[in-house]
């Protein structure tokens, strides 16, 4: 095979001694697979803290966060299979499920989370599927086709009485003590499947799967915060804009009511106490590292304090912990902060993502040589399109694509107050 057909060539550049058949073949798909699955996870972590831990704060919030969850869980397979020579063939490992694989342990953890995020939403929304269904079943058109779709979402389950209700609620509550374990597994997989790499001497480590568990939650929640916040300011603005014309001189629409402000801090508090946690995980790792300084230190502190220290202490460390840290826990926590804060967590745990799948192949194994990963920009062949700038943004779009025609039929978010208060 000539070298311009490996898969890899057009964005590994060589230094050093490095093998021939050396190249960095996983390349953004696979920085931006652990990044979704994360978002999946974290997501559903928060939704859990009102459904399964009570904290009544954030039921709004958590209702959107499990929309959103399953939204970002019909993304997270995508970057694989844009990344796949042969992506069909991914259908074989739920053909012919086992364990002693651990993509196939993936297909089924996957399919297992899938249904238990689904049967909790249905559960959640139930009561909303009747009232739907009746309401609509009543008008023609349209509007009649639409109350057939949500009667046969109801599953033939129409008893919306307190004690069918509170069954559901029942029934939410044990799904979400159930789906909290399989979502981190879920999760820590793509932890396992770099951390069981003996030959790779930066992803070898049992640490691995645990540090991707926590940044996956620290970056779901810090999505459903930046998320739930900006959708709801901009449905504040458009309701402003459309009562703009009946508020008399001197009265304005209120920028957050004062129960999403609290919201919006109580999700904060738990996004800091996650970031503690992924934080110290990330430094013992690399402390761990340099203590025992095994034969590959030598290589791995080229990598980890030369070539990758912009990428590694000033964009993940600096950038993605400790400036939101502050941000965070400085007193009198505003919106327009908090936002701020989301997105630079969201940017330290991609930078993580990136460090740990494009930083461990960096070097080669002969410990003599060095790659470099030149993302391409313009694509001018399928390669360079999905494994480019371009493959990324359009994998990082299609979650918020799913999620805005899921919104339609199952609205997440709470509606917006008309209350105005005078200056």
């Amino acid at each position: 095979m000539h070298q311009w057909y490996v898969h890899g060539f057009e964005w590994t550049q060589k230094t050093g001694f490095v093998y021939p058949n050396e190249f960095i073949t996983w390349s953004i798909q696979i920085v931006m697979y652990p990044f979704l699955t994360g978002l999946v996870a974290g997501a559903f972590v928060l939704s859990s803290l009102y459904h399964l831990f009570g904290v009544k704060e954030l039921k709004d919030m958590a209702k959107f966060a499990l929309v959103f969850s399953f939204a970002l869980l019909l993304g997270a397979p995508i970057p694989l299979m844009l990344h796949l020579q042969q992506p069909l063939r991914g259908v074989e490992i739920y053909m012919t499920p086992h364990f002693t694989s651990a993509i196939s342990a993936f297909g089924i953890v996957y399919l297992s989370y899938a249904l238990i995020v689904c049967s909790e939403i249905w559960f959640l929304y139930r009561p909303f599927f009747v009232q739907r269904s009746a309401e609509l079943g009543k008008k023609g058109g349209l509007s009649a086709l639409l109350g057939f779709f949500y009667g046969v979402l109801t599953l033939g389950a129409k008893d919306v009485s307190p004690k069918a209700v509170e069954a559901d609620h029942k029934a939410i509550k044990f799904l979400a003590g159930i789906g909290v374990p399989a979502a981190c597994f879920l999760h820590g997989y793509a932890g396992f499947i770099f951390g069981s790499v003996k030959a790779n001497a930066l992803w070898m480590t049992p640490l691995m799967p645990v540090i991707f568990i926590m940044s996956a939650i620290i970056s779901g929640i810090a999505l459903c915060m930046f998320t739930y916040t900006v959708v709801m300011e901009w449905k504040k603005h458009v309701t402003k804009k459309r009562l703009a014309r009946h508020l008399k001189t001197g009265d304005t629409l209120p920028e957050l009511r004062a129960t999403e402000v609290e919201m919006v801090r109580i999700s904060a508090k738990y996004l800091v106490a996650f970031m503690i946690a992924a934080f110290s995980l990330e430094l013992l790792d690399l402390i761990f590292r340099g203590y025992t300084a095994v034969k590959s230190w030598d290589i791995l502190r080229a990598v980890i304090y030369q070539r990758d220290w912009v990428d590694i202490f000033i964009k993940q460390y600096l950038c993605g912990y400790i400036i939101p840290f502050i941000l965070l826990l400085w007193p009198g926590l505003t919106v327009r902060r908090a936002v701020l804060a989301t997105v630079l967590v969201l940017f330290g745990v991609y930078m993580m993502r990136w460090n740990v799948v494009i930083g461990g192949q960096e070097f080669s194994l002969t410990f003599d040589g060095f790659m470099n990963y030149k993302i391409p920009i313009i694509p001018h062949n399928i390669a360079t399109f999905k494994e480019g700038v371009f493959g990324a943004v359009t994998v990082g779009m299609l979650p918020f694509i799913f999620f805005f025609f899921i919104n339609k039929l199952i609205p997440s978010f709470p509606p917006v107050h008309h209350e105005a208060k005078t200056k």
